[in-house]
């Protein structure tokens, strides 16, 4: 008898995993990855502008928390994004004002690149950001993608901090 209800036990444990395991893979499909990625940080601190991607900030218009270039051949999602005609020039004062915001918090923060990757891993675009600067990436269908946009607070939270170790 105690060896059947072992049995059943494994049998329902296995049973019960193998649920689990297709419902987290049902919960992350279609999502996307962002990695970082040293020739993308390098492409932005030197203010080179992708013609085949179009151009997006999250945040304030001078100290944004993100830029994003999605490869024109993909719509975005949500409209949180603000679109920006990027030029070198451009591009140049963004970044200058993104490090003179990081270097004004005077924490280490650093800027860093990074492709964004559909769900099959291929490279549908790049963002520019703090490390904290948190996001995902889902795909709709095959043109469509959502990328949640930073924390209104990506800065403010290590300006609260700077304002309480100076005290």
């Amino acid at each position: 008898m105690k060896r059947f209800f072992l049995i059943a036990f494994c049998i329902i444990s296995v049973l019960i995993l193998l649920s689990s395991a297709a419902c987290a893979s049902s919960l992350f499909k279609n999502y996307g990855r962002i990695e970082p990625n040293g020739v993308v940080t390098s492409a932005f601190e030197k203010y080179q502008v992708n013609p085949k991607y179009s151009y997006f900030i999250s945040g304030s218009e001078v100290y944004p928390n993100a830029i994003i270039g999605l490869d024109k051949a993909y719509a975005l999602e949500p409209d949180l994004w603000k679109p920006v005609e990027m030029t070198p020039k451009k591009l140049r004062e963004l970044v200058q004002y993104m490090h003179d915001k990081v270097t004004a918090l005077g924490f280490g923060l650093t800027l860093h690149g990074f492709v964004m990757l559909d769900d099959k891993g291929k490279q549908i675009g790049v963002w520019y950001s703090i490390l904290e600067a948190k996001t995902s990436l889902k795909m709709k269908d095959d043109h469509t993608v959502v990328i949640i946009t930073p924390d209104v607070d990506t800065y403010l939270k290590h300006e609260d901090s700077r304002r309480i170790h100076i005290r």
